[in-house]
């Protein structure tokens, strides 16, 4: 790896430059113990990577197929759960048919795991080129299938990330109780999260068993999400303005902290679910402080 691959990382995500100085020192032994492994098993490796929203997991799975192209020229794909969406016509349709909040992305539900698990066995088994979906998060719906990426055969690593990966349904018992004002007012019976939650296990385990190595970003607690989230919008926002797509679109929908603080109260429960569930369950946990700082990791000794 050169300086200029890591001042060009720096400069595409907008880090400060101690970020790199706290990858190499805990990433670079989780991309070295992930590639050996990928050696080893001599086929397609699909690494799960789990953070709440803010967290940095995109970052990360960028990071790790930075290092796996350049220091171990392995074939890398990086995918979020995320470019897995239903269109905004679909969730309209969700939203019409089972409850009001299914419009809004993320949760258990709103995602087309039918075409996920399609497209990571294409990815994995295909001789031909794989058609890679993206959402485009501005507009709040799914790219045209024309502008999708189009990925080769021969992938050594497929990563994918998301903030509710390998998130497990609850007890009826522990969906009783609102954790939110969102779910106070507007899911008061309960429809919207007991829908979630059969989502999360009967539909999500599909994806979820594909992984074969787990990692964790584990954020302090869920007031830490506001701050991390509010700073995604504003890098979205900077972002549009420096490539004028956003110049007299009223479609680019970028969150202010009212939004943002409404908006992932709909995540709340499963995050809080997770934090508590996850770390146990994952191959490599990175635990972070309020300011996305590893303090510990469970396995790996750091360069």
């Amino acid at each position: 790896m050169q300086n200029q691959d890591f001042s060009r990382f720096i400069a595409e995500h907008r880090l400060p430059e101690s970020y790199i100085e706290q990858a190499q020192h805990w990433f670079s032994p989780l991309a070295k113990a992930i590639a050996e492994k990928q050696e080893k098993a001599n086929k397609t490796l699909i690494v799960g990577i789990n953070g709440s929203q803010g967290s940095g997991k995109s970052t990360l799975a960028d990071y790790l197929a930075l290092l796996w192209r350049k220091a171990y020229q392995l074939n890398v794909v990086v995918l979020s759960i995320d470019d897995f969406y239903f269109t905004l016509q679909q969730r309209q349709a969700l939203s019409q048919t089972i409850h009001p909040l299914l419009l809004t992305r993320g949760v258990p539900g709103t995602h087309d795991i039918d075409l996920a698990v399609d497209v990571i066995r294409s990815l994995t088994a295909s001789t031909s080129p794989t058609l890679v979906p993206r959402f485009n998060k501005a507009t709040d719906d799914r790219f045209p299938e024309h502008e999708w990426d189009s990925v080769s055969p021969g992938v050594d690593i497929i990563i994918l990330e998301g903030w509710c990966m390998g998130a497990q349904p609850q007890t009826e018992e522990e969906l009783m109780m609102p954790v939110n004002e969102l779910e106070k007012i507007e899911d008061p019976d309960g429809h919207w999260r007991r829908y979630v939650n059969r989502q999360l296990a009967e539909v999500y385990p599909r994806l979820f068993n594909l992984v074969d190595t787990w990692v964790m970003l584990k954020a302090p607690s869920f007031d830490c999400v506001y701050q991390w989230r509010l700073e995604q919008e504003n890098k979205l926002r900077d972002s549009l303005a420096a490539s004028k797509k956003g110049t007299g679109n009223n479609n680019q929908k970028v969150m202010d902290g009212k939004a943002v603080g409404h908006f992932i109260q709909h995540y709340q429960r499963i995050t809080e679910h997770l934090l508590k569930t996850l770390p146990g369950r994952v191959d490599y946990l990175f635990v972070l402080n309020e300011n996305r700082k590893i303090i510990s990791s469970n396995s790996l000794d750091p360069c």
